[in-house]
């Protein structure tokens, strides 16, 4: 039995959704998508298969599995993005064209904002870094405020910018730079239950009607929760089935398996290993410490405990 995270998710949609897969990739091994020419081909490919693994991370999620599971997923994910670039390039002949047009289409600026946040939830600076040097170089670099706001934690130089995209993101963006703690928490819930009727015109809208030969995979702002996440905003009341909250857990509690990555510190603690970290108990709190050095806390935090996380080399 599933332990759903969503309620439409039934388990004959969950296992249509793998059977068609499979199928799909036994026919697409011996046919051909329809196209103009064998470059515009390899592009239709590389990105109906991107957009599978995607769909396959979010199932998942919604149909319960354990978060760990996604890892991999994510890791192919970003792997199937950076090959649909290069089609793309070559198709176009464009070298820095972007795989997602997030300026013009709703739809596909969710889809890269989406991807951040599993990068961020996740705890993997490193796919993130290769996901938004495939995005950055097309023009939207320091153009978005929610797109700079995903990243600046993480990654280093990016832009500080006050203008947007898309309206449907305004309470977001406005709950990072709330002063009232409790106002902010407010916006986060008001963006919450604004989130799915504003992608009225999205492909995935609605598919939940579909039954269970549809192509419904879960409705989530995964956004809502990395921001939650970064900026320290109270999410304890946000009540919405589109709001990720266990993935927010995750991300606030995660202690890797693997020796090779790193924990989160306390304040009060020796750091770990050398390199950047930030806490969301503080604004702009992105710093360099050394191996050894006491991590500080912060006692005026409305946050509580000051926790520090791993920001990179």
């Amino acid at each position: 039995m599933m332990n759903r995270r969503q309620q439409f998710l039934s388990e004959a949609r969950y296992d249509n959704f793998f059977k068609t897969y499979k199928k799909t990739i036994a026919f697409f091994d011996e046919n051909t998508f329809q196209a103009d020419s064998e470059e515009q081909e390899k592009s239709v490919r590389a990105r109906h298969f991107q957009k599978l693994i995607l769909k396959e991370i979010l199932i998942r999620y919604t149909a319960g599995n354990e978060i760990e599971t996604l890892i991999p997923l994510l890791e192919n994910l970003v792997d199937s993005y950076e090959f649909l670039q290069k089609k793309l390039a070559i198709y176009e002949s464009i070298p820095i064209i972007t795989p997602l047009t997030i300026d013009d289409w709703l739809d596909q600026y969710e889809e890269c904002v989406q991807v951040f946040s599993l990068c961020i939830l996740l705890h993997r600076t490193d796919l993130l870094k290769r996901f938004a040097a495939l995005i950055d170089p097309a023009g939207y670099a320091g153009d978005d405020t929610l797109y700079e706001d995903l990243l600046c934690k993480l990654l280093p130089d990016r832009y500080n910018v006050d203008r947007w995209y898309h309206d449907v993101y305004s309470p977001l963006i406005y709950a990072i730079y709330e002063d009232d703690t409790e106002e902010s928490s407010k916006l986060l819930q008001q963006y919450c239950n604004e989130w799915y009727p504003a992608f009225e015109q999205a492909p995935w809208h609605d598919s939940h009607k579909q039954g269970d030969d549809g192509s419904y995979c879960g409705y989530w702002a995964l956004e809502a929760a990395a921001v939650a996440f970064l900026y320290g905003i109270d999410d304890s009341k946000i009540e919405h089935m589109v709001y990720p909250k266990d993935l927010v857990e995750y991300a606030r509690n995660y202690q890797p398996t693997n020796g090779s990555q790193v924990a989160r510190i306390d304040a009060g603690q020796p750091c770990s290993k050398t390199g950047y970290w930030f806490t969301p108990a503080k604004a702009e709190s992105r710093r360099h410490f050394n191996q050894g050095d006491i991590m500080p806390g912060f006692s005026d935090s409305h946050w509580g405990d000051t926790i520090w996380y791993w920001s990179g080399e």
